[in-house]
């Protein structure tokens, strides 16, 4: 057989990988978990922001954003990258292109669309007048709003 299996990088310490494994697993785990709190309480967070006349009310979802990006920063997940060898690093090179670059440019269209006053702008404005009816019903102390 003539196919080599590639050389392991030199310099890479066998106790750093086996750590670096390990930790990876266990703030895999942790970030899992936080996660699946994240995921209802962002939810009823965003909803007590969208529905709530205060401002302080309004800023639940994003006071639970920060806790969040801070719990992000602490867990700091891929650390190990900083152990990976110049050559892999090289070989996956980290591109700047993030999920928030492809939410803006289909925001951007979205709002082009409705300055156009195309049927995102419709949409926006049955959205805006259900929300504010809803929002005017939970004020008054209204069960049934529509």
């Amino acid at each position: 057989m003539t196919d080599k299996l590639p050389q392991p990088s030199p310099g890479i310490d066998r106790w750093t990988l086996i750590r670096d494994v390990g930790l990876l697993q266990v703030k895999l785990i942790v970030d899992g978990f936080r996660d699946l709190l994240l995921v209802p309480a962002s939810l009823i967070a965003g909803i007590i922001s969208v529905f709530s006349p205060g401002p302080y009310e309004r800023s639940v979802f994003y006071r639970l954003v920060c806790m969040g990006k801070q719990t992000e920063q602490w867990i700091n997940l891929f650390s190990a990258y900083e152990n990976a060898p110049d050559d892999v690093k090289a070989e996956y090179e980290i591109r700047s292109m993030q999920l928030d670059d492809l939410v803006g440019k289909v925001e951007t269209f979205v709002v082009d669309e409705y300055q156009k006053g195309g049927v995102t702008k419709q949409a926006k404005e049955k959205i805006d007048k259900a929300l504010d009816e809803l929002q005017r019903s939970i004020k008054s102390g209204n069960d049934g709003f529509m």
